[in-house]
């Protein structure tokens, strides 16, 4: 019966080293996964996401004029990014030399690239898709805190927000 006691005792060790050893495995696996994505989809230090020819560019206010008329728009679009994710870079917004006019959220297809987070105030030409959306309180909080907004900014964010937002396929980073 001891006997019998010890090898559960060594069974159950055996699983719980197998677990956690599995768990870091996981770990690894998922920020290996996360690098060769950005390195698939980094064509070259400007270039990230899917490859595209700059052909028929939109500025962001022609862009911000085409979707007075429309619901969505696939377009090639130059503008000026104003703020990035500060945690991964998985998003970056776009404004317009025209004060009053809106900014508009870009997020990176499938989430399969990032830009660099030091981009602000560079512009860029992207490809993909501009809609309109709802953006629920909790997302704005997240997407509040990711730019390093302060408790208090956060916290007055109350309503949900129709935004304009982009689902960018490829981003080319322009010469300064």
């Amino acid at each position: 019966m001891v006997q019998l006691s010890r090898l559960f005792l060594l069974l159950i060790a055996v699983a719980i080293f197998a677990c956690n050893n599995a768990a870091t495995t996981d770990a690894s696996e998922e920020t290996a996964n996360e690098a060769a994505a950005t390195e698939e989809t980094a064509n070259d230090a400007n270039e990230f996401g899917a490859t595209f020819t700059a052909a028929d560019v939109l500025s962001y206010d022609e862009l911000l004029n085409k979707m007075t008329k429309a619901d969505s728009v696939m377009a090639t679009v130059k503008g000026k990014v104003e703020a990035v994710c500060q945690a991964k870079g998985c998003w970056m917004n776009i404004t317009s030399e025209q004060a009053s006019a809106e900014e508009m959220m870009v997020k990176f297809k499938d989430y399969g690239f990032f830009v660099p987070k030091d981009i602000a105030g560079r512009e860029v030409i992207m490809q993909g898709k501009a809609y309109r959306e709802v953006t629920p309180v909790d997302e704005l909080k997240h997407l509040a805190e990711d730019a390093g907004k302060s408790a208090d900014e956060i916290a007055a964010i109350t309503d949900p927000k129709v935004e304009l937002k982009f689902m960018a396929e490829g981003v080319k980073l322009l010469s300064e």
